[in-house]
């Protein structure tokens, strides 16, 4: 069967599909950004029993997540500093609890599309079946309240369409972004559940740009009113767009080619509707951007008590 539409497989497990003939010829397959290998490193000791990957932008954010996971899950060790797996490079950070990965991805997407092609070939090598992954982050609503959550629909481009764009030896190729419908309605259930913030489903704009790309009005550079600005995202409202960001689409695309059954949870930060400029103070922006992790734990932690309970 050809997996490249992302379907599972007629099994009991799922692996982490690879569409690359050439990595069979590797000795070494050197994930230069990780400063990991497979022969340096044991990756199915280090990784096998993984289930969960959440990744987000900052190094910082996603060493609290895994401090977070800590915590809830029972696995907290005082004298512990959950130590950074990546810490040969200076691109990435990587920390793990239990079957929980957390990983950085940095801004945009070709920062995240490096790590998630080395992380998927990590996955790969190190035999994970049944993975779930995340991208938990930070977006600006249209719409919507600053802290509300947004679980994505469908990730769509700036023309709001739901494809991710490819160039691949100068041929443009269209890849889908279609996410887990039933991962989505399992995060709203658990958003319901713990009853803290609002939570919506709806559809995420991914550009390529903060500044122009998000029709913002206060970059160094700007050649349209704000008339056109407030017609543009009327516009992606309309579309069903709820939030814009920066990863989502390529983050889709690839976790469907490889088989990965993923969700993007990303909190808003403002209106931009209302404005552009970020003026909430430092603890309410931390207080926000603490939801979505909050939510994502507790997905994972009922998901593995129900393991414990069958």
């Amino acid at each position: 069967m050809d997996s490249r539409d992302g379907q599972r497989p007629a099994s009991c497990t799922t692996p982490i599909l690879v569409h690359n003939p050439h990595l069979d010829g590797l000795k070494n397959d050197i994930l230069y950004h990780f400063s990991l290998g497979t022969v340096t490193h044991d990756l199915p000791a280090m990784f096998g029993d993984v289930k969960f990957v959440c990744v987000g932008g900052s190094p910082w954010r996603m060493k609290s997540f895994i401090e977070y996971m800590a915590s809830i899950l029972g696995m907290e060790d005082p004298k512990a500093d959950y130590p950074n797996i990546c810490s040969g490079t200076d691109r990435y950070a990587m920390y793990k609890i239990g079957p929980v990965l957390s990983v950085s991805h940095g801004m945009g997407i070709p920062s995240i599309s490096i790590m998630l092609h080395e992380l998927i070939k990590l996955l790969h090598h190190a035999h994970c079946t049944d993975v779930t992954i995340f991208r938990i982050g930070t977006s600006g609503g249209i719409g919507l309240e600053a802290g509300t959550v947004v679980v994505t629909k469908q990730s769509v481009d700036s023309n709001f369409l739901p494809k991710f764009e490819q160039v691949i030896l100068g041929k443009t190729v269209m890849r889908n972004t279609d996410l887990d419908p039933k991962l989505a309605q399992e995060l709203l259930e658990c958003s319901k559940e713990l009853n803290l913030f609002n939570t919506h489903l709806g559809n995420t704009m991914c550009t390529m740009d903060f500044y122009e790309g998000q029709a913002r009005l206060d970059g160094a550079f700007c050649s349209y009113t704000g008339e056109d600005k407030q017609e543009y995202l009327h516009d992606a409202q309309k579309a069903g767009v709820c939030n814009i960001e920066m990863e989502s689409s390529v983050f889709a695309a690839m976790c469907k080619m490889s088989g990965l059954r993923a969700a993007v949870v990303c909190v808003t930060l403002l209106d931009r509707l209302k404005g552009d400029q970020l003026t909430s103070v430092h603890e309410v922006l931390k207080s926000y951007q603490q939801r979505p992790q909050i939510l994502v734990g507790h997905y994972i932690k009922k998901l593995l008590n129900d393991q414990k309970d069958c």
